[in-house]
Parts: structure tokens; sequence; C-alpha cells
């Protein structure tokens, strides 16, 4: 799906590694980020951009954490071997270095969570002074919900503690898996303050799991200065570039980030944490967002953080995203991860037990924005099944015998064969 034409609204507040910098007025100031967060940042984005390009191209609403799979998938690559491992790599954008992989997303989500401290930090009142303003929210959550009789490898396990802060939570997919999915799916509402309160769908297949990786993201961002509700008006919105129709339009004027560049506009807003912003690209008037999208690249989302500040007036509308249901799978094929999802999947480092595979990939986000900031939630869990061929199946069941028309019958000696009566039944009346 792409975003409605007239806006494209990619660096998404889940989607923080797009916009890691400030700006001044007339100078871009993006700091230099360390090196041990460019491995995570650019595999978040250059996946950001392959996965906006395959969503379908009907011109629909959509949101998507790409760091927040990122963080998923790269939980399930640390179990990953061979020509699975291979793939994986390609398709999210590691490099050969895993241990510098691993690191850099442990420093990333370390970089996102100070943001919360030290907003807090800013609004503790000084002495004899009440403090103003609401912090910054951003948490991050990883947990592993295994099957309790499945034999996980240690060095695996240690690996996703250390790095990602994901404890194994032994549950019985097997036996019950209704309230294992209930479990999981109160974990994601409760860290996603109930915008999404389910990941697990009810027909998901549940006696072949064995593992599920699931990331939760949750911010709620105030603008480093709040548009004024009293200015907000209906103002023309044109859809594809033509239908007009009139949406809450919020306006501020005011010293932002602002650039023209070949064939769309950028605009970065900031949060009260400048190392957080809103990332608007607005294609040029007779240009459309197929044409944007094919022209967008990592390097770009990455130019763009340190966009330069200049006074502006801003129309910019309301609006919100409600979570929708986006299944990875057919995507990651496409992109080229297509051995993790087969029968040849190989996650022996992963575990010692009978041999899995990723099933499926659910993801869903949450945005909205108004004149206060941004509220967004973001889930990725990674449903890792057994292997049917390797899979001990139920016998199929009997063949069904209809004794409906005329029939020969025989009393039998089986030792000898010999027919002891033998007959023929053409009306059983």
């Amino acid at each position: 799906m792409r975003f409605t034409p007239g806006i494209v609204l990619f660096a998404l507040a889940s989607s923080l590694p797009c916009a890691a910098g400030s700006a001044t007025k007339g100078k871009a100031v993006a700091e230099e980020k360390p090196a041990e967060l460019g491995t995570a940042s650019n595999a978040t984005n250059a996946l950001g951009v392959n996965l906006i390009r395959k969503l379908d191209a009907r011109g629909s609403n959509a949101v998507f954490s790409p760091y927040s799979i990122q963080s998923a998938l790269a939980m399930t690559y640390a179990g990953s071997a061979g020509e699975t491992r291979a793939e994986m790599a390609k398709v999210l954008h590691y490099t050969d270095d895993e241990p510098k992989v691993h690191a850099s997303f442990r420093a990333l989500t370390q970089a996102l969570e100070a943001i919360q401290g030290r907003s807090k930090e800013r609004l503790q009142p000084a002495a004899g002074k009440a403090g103003t303003g609401d912090p910054i929210t951003l948490a991050v959550a990883n947990r592993l919900y295994g099957q309790e009789t499945y034999v996980f490898r240690r060095p695996f396990l240690s690996l996703l503690k250390d790095f990602y802060r994901a404890p194994l939570v032994k549950v019985d997919f097997i036996g019950h898996f209704a309230s294992v999915r209930l479990e999981i799916n109160a974990w994601v509402a409760k860290r996603t303050h109930g915008r999404i309160p389910e990941i697990i769908p009810e027909d998901a297949v549940g006696d072949a799991i064995r593992l599920v990786l699931v990331n939760a993201v949750y911010l709620k961002a105030p603008w480093a200065r709040p548009f004024l509700k009293g200015a907000t008006s209906p103002r023309p919105f044109f859809l594809g570039g033509k239908n007009r129709v009139d949406v809450p339009t919020m306006y501020v004027q005011a010293v932002l980030g602002f650039q023209a560049r070949d064939g769309f506009s950028v605009v970065t807003i900031p949060y009260s944490d400048p190392d957080i912003q809103f990332l608007v690209l607005l294609p040029d008037k007779g240009k459309n967002l197929a044409s944007l999208e094919s022209t967008l690249t990592p390097e770009v989302l990455q130019g763009l953080a340190g966009t330069p500040a200049t006074e502006i007036r801003l129309f910019l509308p309301k609006f919100k995203l409600q979570p929708k249901d986006f299944k990875l799978q057919d995507l990651l094929r496409k992109l080229g991860m297509r051995t993790a999802f087969s029968d040849m999947a190989d996650f022996g480092r992963m575990t010692a037990d009978d041999p899995i595979k990723i099933s499926e990939v659910f993801h869903q986000a949450y945005l909205s924005i108004d004149e206060d900031g941004s509220e967004a939630a973001a889930v990725t869990a990674a449903m890792m099944t057994l292997i049917i061929s390797d899979y001990e199946e139920p016998p199929p069941p009997p063949p069904e015998v209809h004794v409906d028309r005329p029939f020969l019958f025989a009393i039998q000696h089986r030792p000898s064969g010999a027919c002891l009566f033998l007959g023929r039944m053409t009306d059983p009346r």
C-alpha cells in the first residue's frame, strides 16, 4: 500500500532511525552518528524502502515500522545458519560482522530509550518551581514465547537476553494454544498502551508452533512547539492530486526544517527532544507518489535527517491510522528471503530439537498526528513452527466404504484361504 497521494509520511515515530538529527535555522547540524548505530540504522532504512515499494499499489493509507520488523527479524537471524542465514543477511541488509549487527541494534535501542530519560529529567521541577509539559514516552520491548518441551540452544537464548533483553517465557502451544495466544496478545496490548490489542490471530495454527519472537514499540511525543488548536480548520486535500475533499488541517508559522529537492519538498518537525522529528516528503505538483517511491533510497532518508531550518507556514492534515494486519511472508519472499519460510530452513543455531522454520511474520502499527504531537505503536511477531516434513503427522482417516449395491460374499478359512461359504447379495430386503 502507498500513503494517500499528497504527503508521504515515512519517518514515522516508530521508525526513528530515519530522523536522527536536528536542525537550526539556515544550517544543517545533524550530528555524526556513532559508528555502532550505523549498521542498525542503515539496515532499518534499507528494509523500509524495499518494503514500501513492495506493498500493493492501490494508493491506500498505510503505516508500518521497519525498526520493529528489523528488531524481530534480527532476533530470528541470530538462530539461523547456512543458506537461511545468508538470505536473511542480504534481505535485511546486515554486514558480514554478525556481532556488530547485534551490538548495533542494542546501541540503537539504548539511544532511543535515552530520549525518554532525558525528557523526564528536563521536566523535573526545579526548587520552588512546578514542572511543565508532558515528557516523551518511548519504550521498546522484546520477548520470546517458547514451547516448554522444546529444546533451545543456550548461546541463542543468552545472545537474545544480552543484546535484545528478550527473556524466554515457557508456554504450552501444543496443549493450550488458545490461552497462550491470549497471553501474548495481552502483553502486546500492555506494551502498546492498548493501541494494538492483538497480534496473533485466532486462526493461527497452534500445535506446530515452537517459538514466537515479539517486538513492541510505543511512542508518545509532544511537538517542540504545539500547533494551536484554534488554528485548525477544514482545508482542501486533493485525492490523487485531483479530487478535492476538505479535511481538518493544522497550521503553524515557525522555524522548521525545510528544503526543496528534485521532485519533492521535505519538511521536518521537531518533537520536544531534538533527537526525534517528524518527516514529511511532499511530491511536487504534477508528480505522484509512485515516482517518489521509485527514487527513494536509504541514503536520501539519511541525508534528510539534517534538513536545514527556516521559517515557514505549514498546513498539515490531522490524521489517525488504525492498526491493520500485515503478513510479511510474501513480501520478504519477494525480496529474496525464501529459505527461512521453507522446509529447507536452517535454524540450527536456535535449536537442538526438531527443525523449525518461520511460518509467518505478523506486523501492525498505529499512528495519530494532532496539534499536541504524535502517538505511535508497532508490534512484530515472527512465528516459528515445525517443518512439516519432519513432523510426525497423525495417521490419515480410514477410507469410507459404502456397501450400497449388489455384492458377493464368502466365509473363508484364513490359514488356507478356502471359502467355506460363498454367495451373492443383490437385494438385502
